[in-house]
């Protein structure tokens, strides 16, 4: 459908019959998610046979006719703030950028704003066509405050419910940059291991052992290194948990450079490096990460799309002195 305001009038064939009719309604429009869909019903915006219907278990009727009235999109709830990033792609449905490192994606406790989505809404205006019946960027994916790179966000719910299953079937070509203290060894391999909150530090993130992780698993592949120190290293991501490549990579003891989390003291590896080397590596101010590229289907024309881009200024600058 064009206008989400606008009614939508769906019948039910007799193969529909006993489906739940949030999923039958669901399936039947494509555009929006089984959630919003109940959401829509609780809040008594769909009928049938002119008579509200509110339950989304309810099975459905054969022959029946149901509408379905979406209303406006209210304002989203962070405010509008000018804040510049590198746009690298956008279309009605989506936009990419590449998130400068210090730019905080979501509000949060301590962030509430200044952050990514307030600058989406600033940027995107009124081609945010509404999200769970809110006028904001559909956020599918972060990258930690510290991390810069590619990400891409959604629109409108069609396509905000694509990518986010997207992201959950591991359908995405995800890959990163890093600058890890030691040298790995072998040159390129994986680390698999649960992930979850680290009972001692409940800010921090851990390989689990004994049960309450979720499956984590990062391939790399050693691109240069540096006195025998510092390791570049891409990484491909197969899963998507928080702080993923940092918690692996320290749990392997070898910590990215400058992470504020993960690294707790002078790594040995760094006497492998000259003094101005060293200095230039303990000193820089974020975990050295860049998401350098990422490749999914586009959600509506079915296009596969794919992005790189380098890593800043200050990563590049820090291999320079390294070297």
């Amino acid at each position: 459908m064009t206008d989400d305001t606008q009614p939508v009038f769906l019948t039910a064939g007799t193969e529909h019959a006993g489906q739940r009719t949030d999923r039958f309604l669901a399936d039947a429009i494509g555009t929006l998610s089984r959630s919003r869909v109940k959401a829509l019903m609780e809040s008594g915006h769909v009928s049938r046979a002119g008579v509200p219907l509110r339950e989304p278990s309810e099975p459905v009727r054969a022959g029946m006719c149901y509408e379905i009235r979406q209303p406006p999109a209210i304002p989203a709830t962070p405010a509008a703030q000018a804040i510049p990033f590198a746009i690298l792609y956008e279309d009605s449905d989506l936009i990419v950028l590449d998130k400068p490192a210090g730019l905080v994606v979501h509000p949060a406790p301590g962030n509430e704003d200044g952050t990514l989505v307030n600058a989406l809404l600033a940027h995107c205006g009124d081609s945010l066509t509404g999200i769970g019946g809110e006028r904001r960027p559909g956020i599918v994916h972060r990258l930690d405050k510290d991390t810069s790179g590619v990400m891409v966000a959604a629109k409108t719910e069609r396509a905000h419910t694509a990518l986010s299953a997207a992201f959950a079937a591991r359908d995405i070509d995800r890959t990163y940059l890093a600058l890890s203290w030691g040298i790995l060894a072998p040159a390129t391999g994986e680390f698999a291991g649960a992930i979850g909150r680290d009972r001692r530090d409940r800010k921090r993130m851990a390989v689990v052992h004994h049960g309450g992780g979720k499956h984590a698993l990062t391939h790399y592949r050693t691109l240069r290194t540096f006195h025998g120190a510092v390791s570049y290293v891409e990484c491909r991501l197969a899963t998507g948990r928080t702080h993923q490549i940092r918690v692996h990579f320290s749990t392997d003891g070898h910590p990215l450079i400058g992470d504020p989390v993960y690294l707790r003291r002078i790594p040995a590896a760094a006497r492998g490096l000259p003094d101005d080397a060293r200095r230039a590596a303990l000193d820089f101010p974020r975990q050295a990460l860049h998401a350098a590229r990422l490749g999914f289907v586009h959600p509506g024309t079915g296009e596969s799309m794919l992005f790189e881009t380098p890593p800043p200024e200050d990563f590049q600058t820090l291999m320079a002195k390294i070297a």
